[in-house]
């Protein structure tokens, strides 16, 4: 099929037909006041052109992935205004998921969030969000924006009414952690996490609701993992420690869409990207095929 943008898993699968589709990869193409690096806005763009090289077989399942008939949206270029683009990224998500799709966002700042998960906030009654994410994202309003990347839990927690579950932080403000303090929010921080017991998985678990939306900022892993992000911080998660999070919330919950964001390219190096795709077939076979 010829077409003017990439789609995933390009030179191994077709991109299926959006009737016929079960898995829609939605790129929001999206930056706005970036707090440190930039580049995430042509992330989503990388991450395709990285699937391409991906082979097709799950090597934990033995999943073909490439049988699920996953269809990669025209990328959206959202508008420059915070607010507007929240709305013009929810109303996109929204029709995707009214269709029963099972969506797949990428991005894109962290603020690529906002939009679709209030887009299944409006679908979903009993809806929880997992954050994996090196910080909270709980400011009110940063660099004169309340729809930013630096606010997309607090929005998350007090427009939509959704609850939280933190994951792998590292990095928070004074105001943050009065938040957390107020509200008795109970992130699991990333010193916490070790790497010879599993129990904080458990718990995670635990404490999402049935319907999950997941939300994965790859600055949650160890620039070791992901060096390409915007703001990396020592100290995360494995790759291995985020597949088996997926896993074990992909088994006992409902994901009903997710998202991945924050990808911003290195030139000279595919290894953020490839990685990135990588994840994003660990989400299909565990949170939509249920293996």
């Amino acid at each position: 099929m010829s077409m003017d943008y990439p789609f995933f898993g390009e030179t191994e699968i077709e991109n299926a037909a959006i009737d016929a589709a079960e898995i829609v990869v939605l790129p929001l193409c999206h930056e706005a006041g970036s707090s440190y690096g930039t580049g995430s806005g042509e992330g989503a763009l990388h991450l395709l052109n990285a699937s391409a090289q991906l082979e097709r077989m799950d090597e934990e399942t033995l999943t073909d992935w490439g049988l699920m008939k996953i269809h990669t949206a025209r990328p959206l270029f959202p508008s420059d205004d915070p607010e507007t683009a929240v709305a013009e990224m929810r109303a996109v998500a929204g029709s995707i998921m009214a269709q029963k799709r099972f969506l797949l966002s990428i991005g894109g700042d962290h603020a690529i969030s906002i939009g679709p998960i209030m887009a299944a906030a409006d679908m979903f009654s009993d809806l929880g969000v997992l954050q994996i994410d090196a910080h909270l994202d709980l400011r009110d309003e940063w660099n004169g924006s309340r729809y930013n990347h630096a606010c997309v839990m607090r929005r998350v927690i007090e427009d939509a009414g959704l609850p939280v579950v933190q994951v792998g932080i590292r990095s928070f403000s004074p105001e943050e952690a009065v938040y957390v303090k107020s509200r008795h929010l109970t992130p699991f921080y990333a010193h916490e996490i070790v790497p010879w017991d599993d129990m904080w998985m458990e718990q995670v678990v635990s404490a999402l609701p049935k319907m999950v939306y997941m939300t994965i900022d790859l600055d949650g892993l160890d620039p070791s993992v992901i060096p390409g992000t915007g703001t990396p911080e020592p100290g995360g998660l494995s790759y291995r420690q985020l597949v088996d999070l997926i896993k074990a919330v992909g088994r006992e919950k409902e994901v009903v869409a997710g998202d991945i964001n924050e990808l911003v390219k290195i030139e000279g190096t595919q290894v953020s990207e490839f990685t990135a795709a990588k994840i994003a077939t660990k989400i299909f076979v565990y949170c939509h095929g249920k293996t």
